[in-house]
């Protein structure tokens, strides 16, 4: 997911998928855990992705007060 896809989505959309990419993360590494994962870097995607919508949801907030 790109900055500007991020960016077009609502407050309310973020958080829905903040929890849903939260849950892809630990299921990644879970079974990275067990199983070595063919792609390592996907961890390091989804967790950039879990800080990318974290630091939206912050913004838009902070542009609300």
């Amino acid at each position: 997911m790109k900055n500007s896809e991020i960016k077009g989505l609502s407050l309310d959309e973020l958080k829905g998928k903040l929890v849903a990419e939260k849950e892809n993360y630990a299921k990644l590494k879970f079974a990275h855990a067990i199983t070595p994962i063919e792609n390592p870097m996907r961890l390091k995607e989804a967790k950039k992705l879990v800080a990318r919508l974290s630091t939206e949801i912050r913004a838009k907030q902070i542009a609300q007060q």
